[in-house]
Protein backbone atom coordinates (compact mmCIF):
# COMPACT_ATOMS: atom_id res chain seq x y z
CA UNK A 1 0.00 0.00 0.00
CA UNK A 2 1.37 3.41 -0.99
CA UNK A 3 2.15 5.70 1.90
CA UNK A 4 0.40 9.06 2.12
CA UNK A 5 2.24 12.38 2.36
CA UNK A 6 1.13 12.57 5.99
CA UNK A 7 2.82 9.22 6.68
CA UNK A 8 5.98 10.35 4.91
CA UNK A 9 6.20 13.59 6.85
CA UNK A 10 5.70 11.57 10.04
CA UNK A 11 8.62 9.30 9.18
CA UNK A 12 10.83 12.29 8.34
CA UNK A 13 9.94 13.88 11.68
CA UNK A 14 10.82 10.66 13.51
CA UNK A 15 14.21 10.47 11.77
CA UNK A 16 14.97 14.11 12.52
CA UNK A 17 14.08 13.61 16.18
CA UNK A 18 16.30 10.54 16.37
CA UNK A 19 19.28 12.46 14.96
CA UNK A 20 18.80 15.47 17.24
CA UNK A 21 20.10 13.68 20.31
CA UNK A 22 18.80 11.42 23.06
CA UNK A 23 15.05 10.75 23.07
CA UNK A 24 13.14 8.73 25.60
CA UNK A 25 14.34 5.13 25.82
CA UNK A 26 10.98 3.97 24.50
CA UNK A 27 11.06 6.23 21.44
CA UNK A 28 14.65 5.26 20.63
CA UNK A 29 13.80 1.57 21.00
CA UNK A 30 10.82 1.70 18.67
CA UNK A 31 12.77 3.71 16.10
CA UNK A 32 15.48 1.03 16.11
CA UNK A 33 12.81 -1.64 15.59
CA UNK A 34 11.52 0.26 12.54
CA UNK A 35 15.06 0.50 11.16
CA UNK A 36 15.53 -3.25 11.72
CA UNK A 37 12.43 -4.00 9.68
CA UNK A 38 13.67 -1.70 6.91
CA UNK A 39 16.90 -3.72 6.75
CA UNK A 40 15.01 -7.03 6.75
CA UNK A 41 12.71 -5.79 3.97
CA UNK A 42 15.73 -4.76 1.90
CA UNK A 43 17.63 -8.00 2.52
CA UNK A 44 14.69 -10.19 1.54
CA UNK A 45 13.85 -8.18 -1.58
CA UNK A 46 17.43 -7.99 -2.89
CA UNK A 47 18.75 -11.39 -1.79
CA UNK A 48 18.80 -12.93 -5.29
CA UNK A 49 19.60 -9.94 -7.47
CA UNK A 50 23.01 -11.37 -8.32
CA UNK A 51 26.37 -9.55 -8.42
CA UNK A 52 25.62 -5.86 -8.91
CA UNK A 53 27.34 -2.68 -9.89
CA UNK A 54 25.81 0.42 -8.35
CA UNK A 55 25.59 3.55 -10.49
CA UNK A 56 25.38 6.85 -8.59
CA UNK A 57 24.36 10.14 -10.19
CA UNK A 58 22.04 13.13 -10.32
CA UNK A 59 18.27 12.74 -10.41
CA UNK A 60 17.99 15.99 -12.41
CA UNK A 61 19.29 15.08 -15.86
CA UNK A 62 16.73 14.27 -18.55
CA UNK A 63 16.85 12.06 -21.62
CA UNK A 64 19.14 13.60 -24.24
CA UNK A 65 21.55 15.09 -21.72
CA UNK A 66 25.13 13.91 -22.25
CA UNK A 67 25.35 12.41 -18.76
CA UNK A 68 21.99 10.64 -19.15
CA UNK A 69 23.09 9.00 -22.39
CA UNK A 70 26.49 8.09 -20.93
CA UNK A 71 24.79 6.37 -17.97
CA UNK A 72 22.48 4.56 -20.37
CA UNK A 73 25.48 3.20 -22.27
CA UNK A 74 27.11 2.23 -19.00
CA UNK A 75 24.01 0.33 -17.88
CA UNK A 76 24.01 -1.69 -21.10
CA UNK A 77 27.74 -2.33 -20.88
CA UNK A 78 27.56 -3.59 -17.28
CA UNK A 79 24.90 -6.10 -18.27
CA UNK A 80 27.10 -7.35 -21.11
CA UNK A 81 29.93 -8.22 -18.68
CA UNK A 82 27.57 -10.12 -16.40
CA UNK A 83 26.29 -7.65 -13.79
CA UNK A 84 22.93 -6.59 -12.50
CA UNK A 85 22.66 -2.80 -12.59
CA UNK A 86 21.65 -1.28 -9.26
CA UNK A 87 20.75 2.36 -8.69
CA UNK A 88 18.88 4.50 -6.22
CA UNK A 89 15.80 3.71 -8.29
CA UNK A 90 14.77 7.27 -9.14
CA UNK A 91 14.89 9.53 -12.21
CA UNK A 92 17.81 11.09 -14.07
CA UNK A 93 21.07 9.16 -14.08
CA UNK A 94 19.44 6.37 -12.10
CA UNK A 95 16.72 5.94 -14.69
CA UNK A 96 19.28 6.07 -17.50
CA UNK A 97 21.46 3.30 -16.06
CA UNK A 98 18.44 1.10 -15.32
CA UNK A 99 17.10 1.81 -18.80
CA UNK A 100 20.36 0.81 -20.45
CA UNK A 101 20.39 -2.44 -18.50
CA UNK A 102 16.79 -3.21 -19.42
CA UNK A 103 17.34 -2.42 -23.09
CA UNK A 104 20.36 -4.74 -23.14
CA UNK A 105 18.24 -7.61 -21.80
CA UNK A 106 19.80 -7.64 -18.32
CA UNK A 107 18.62 -7.25 -14.77
CA UNK A 108 17.81 -3.81 -13.41
CA UNK A 109 17.11 -3.13 -9.73
CA UNK A 110 16.60 -0.08 -7.55
CA UNK A 111 16.83 0.88 -3.92
CA UNK A 112 14.46 3.82 -3.84
CA UNK A 113 14.28 6.45 -1.10
CA UNK A 114 10.80 7.47 0.05
CA UNK A 115 10.47 11.26 -0.08
CA UNK A 116 7.37 13.43 0.48
CA UNK A 117 7.88 15.57 -2.61
CA UNK A 118 9.63 13.79 -5.45
CA UNK A 119 11.24 10.40 -5.88
CA UNK A 120 9.32 7.43 -7.22
CA UNK A 121 10.72 4.21 -8.74
CA UNK A 122 11.55 4.67 -12.43
CA UNK A 123 9.91 2.61 -15.17
CA UNK A 124 12.95 0.45 -15.99
CA UNK A 125 13.21 -1.63 -12.83
CA UNK A 126 12.72 -5.40 -12.70
CA UNK A 127 12.77 -5.27 -8.92
CA UNK A 128 12.96 -2.52 -6.32
CA UNK A 129 12.58 -1.81 -2.64
CA UNK A 130 11.47 1.53 -1.20
CA UNK A 131 13.36 2.57 1.92
CA UNK A 132 12.42 5.29 4.42
CA UNK A 133 15.89 6.08 5.75
CA UNK A 134 18.91 7.29 3.77
CA UNK A 135 21.43 5.44 5.94
CA UNK A 136 19.63 2.11 5.41
CA UNK A 137 19.52 2.73 1.68
CA UNK A 138 23.28 3.42 1.52
CA UNK A 139 24.05 0.16 3.31
CA UNK A 140 21.90 -1.77 0.82
CA UNK A 141 23.53 -0.10 -2.19
CA UNK A 142 26.95 -1.12 -0.86
CA UNK A 143 26.00 -4.60 0.33
CA UNK A 144 25.18 -6.07 -3.08
CA UNK A 145 27.80 -4.30 -5.21
CA UNK A 146 31.16 -5.42 -6.58
CA UNK A 147 31.92 -2.03 -8.17
CA UNK A 148 30.69 1.55 -8.10
CA UNK A 149 30.23 3.95 -11.01
CA UNK A 150 29.99 7.64 -10.13
CA UNK A 151 28.31 9.85 -12.71
CA UNK A 152 27.94 13.65 -12.43
CA UNK A 153 25.70 14.52 -9.49
CA UNK A 154 25.14 16.65 -6.43
CA UNK A 155 25.48 16.31 -2.67
CA UNK A 156 23.75 12.93 -2.56
CA UNK A 157 26.01 11.46 -5.24
CA UNK A 158 29.14 12.68 -3.46
CA UNK A 159 27.82 11.36 -0.14
CA UNK A 160 27.32 7.90 -1.63
CA UNK A 161 30.68 8.03 -3.44
CA UNK A 162 32.69 9.02 -0.36
CA UNK A 163 30.92 6.48 1.84
CA UNK A 164 31.79 3.66 -0.58
CA UNK A 165 35.35 4.97 -0.96
CA UNK A 166 35.84 5.22 2.81
CA UNK A 167 34.60 1.66 3.33
CA UNK A 168 37.08 0.42 0.72
CA UNK A 169 40.01 2.51 1.99
CA UNK A 170 39.49 1.33 5.59
CA UNK A 171 39.03 -2.32 4.53
CA UNK A 172 35.47 -2.57 5.83
CA UNK A 173 34.57 -3.88 2.39
CA UNK A 174 36.80 -5.45 -0.23
CA UNK A 175 38.85 -3.51 -2.76
CA UNK A 176 36.04 -3.03 -5.23
CA UNK A 177 36.71 -0.76 -8.24
CA UNK A 178 35.33 2.79 -8.23
CA UNK A 179 34.96 4.60 -11.56
CA UNK A 180 34.24 8.32 -11.94
CA UNK A 181 32.77 9.10 -15.35
CA UNK A 182 33.25 12.52 -17.02
CA UNK A 183 36.74 13.79 -16.24
CA UNK A 184 35.83 17.42 -16.95
CA UNK A 185 32.97 17.40 -14.43
CA UNK A 186 35.17 15.76 -11.78
CA UNK A 187 38.34 17.73 -12.59
CA UNK A 188 38.26 19.94 -9.49
CA UNK A 189 37.50 16.92 -7.32
CA UNK A 190 40.59 15.23 -8.76
CA UNK A 191 42.63 18.38 -8.08
CA UNK A 192 41.37 18.47 -4.51
CA UNK A 193 42.59 14.91 -4.02
CA UNK A 194 46.05 16.20 -5.01
CA UNK A 195 45.69 18.88 -2.31
CA UNK A 196 44.79 16.18 0.22
CA UNK A 197 47.82 14.09 -0.79
CA UNK A 198 50.09 17.13 -0.40
CA UNK A 199 48.59 17.83 3.02
CA UNK A 200 49.08 14.22 4.07
CA UNK A 201 45.40 13.53 4.79
CA UNK A 202 45.36 10.70 2.25
CA UNK A 203 48.14 8.66 0.69
CA UNK A 204 49.14 8.79 -2.95
CA UNK A 205 48.39 5.06 -3.16
CA UNK A 206 44.77 5.76 -2.21
CA UNK A 207 44.29 7.15 -5.71
CA UNK A 208 44.82 3.62 -7.02
CA UNK A 209 41.30 2.93 -5.76
CA UNK A 210 39.86 5.27 -8.42
CA UNK A 211 39.61 5.50 -12.18
CA UNK A 212 38.71 8.83 -13.81
CA UNK A 213 37.58 8.32 -17.40
CA UNK A 214 35.30 9.48 -20.22
CA UNK A 215 35.28 6.08 -21.89
CA UNK A 216 32.62 3.47 -21.23
CA UNK A 217 34.91 0.85 -22.75
CA UNK A 218 37.78 1.76 -20.41
CA UNK A 219 35.44 1.75 -17.42
CA UNK A 220 34.06 -1.68 -18.30
CA UNK A 221 37.53 -3.14 -18.86
CA UNK A 222 38.62 -1.77 -15.48
CA UNK A 223 35.59 -3.27 -13.73
CA UNK A 224 36.00 -6.59 -15.50
CA UNK A 225 39.64 -6.85 -14.42
CA UNK A 226 39.19 -5.61 -10.87
CA UNK A 227 35.82 -7.16 -10.05
CA UNK A 228 34.86 -10.04 -12.37
CA UNK A 229 38.35 -11.56 -12.55
CA UNK A 230 39.59 -10.59 -9.08
CA UNK A 231 36.56 -12.03 -7.29
CA UNK A 232 36.01 -14.95 -9.70
CA UNK A 233 32.41 -13.91 -10.31
CA UNK A 234 31.96 -16.12 -13.38
CA UNK A 235 32.65 -19.19 -11.24
CA UNK A 236 30.19 -18.34 -8.47
CA UNK A 237 27.18 -20.66 -8.24
CA UNK A 238 23.68 -19.17 -7.94
CA UNK A 239 22.34 -19.04 -4.39
CA UNK A 240 19.91 -21.78 -3.41
CA UNK A 241 16.26 -20.83 -3.08
CA UNK A 242 14.22 -21.96 -0.07
CA UNK A 243 10.63 -22.10 -1.29
CA UNK A 244 9.30 -22.61 2.24
CA UNK A 245 10.53 -19.08 3.01
CA UNK A 246 8.61 -17.72 0.05
CA UNK A 247 11.84 -17.03 -1.84
CA UNK A 248 12.03 -16.56 -5.59
CA UNK A 249 14.51 -15.04 -8.02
Amino acid sequence: MEETKTDLHKHRKEEKSFLEGPQSRTRDFFFIVKVLFEFIKGFRKLHFVGPCVTVFGSARFKEGHLSYELARQMGAGLVNIGFTVMTGGGPGIMEAANRGAKEAGGKSVGCNIVLPQEQYPNLYLDKWVSIRYFFVRKVLLSKYSYAFVVMPGGFGTLDEFFEALTLIQTNFIKRFPVVLMDKKFHQQLSEHFDVMIAAGTIKKEDMDLLLFTDSVEEALAHIETNAVERFHLKKKKPMKIFAWLGERR
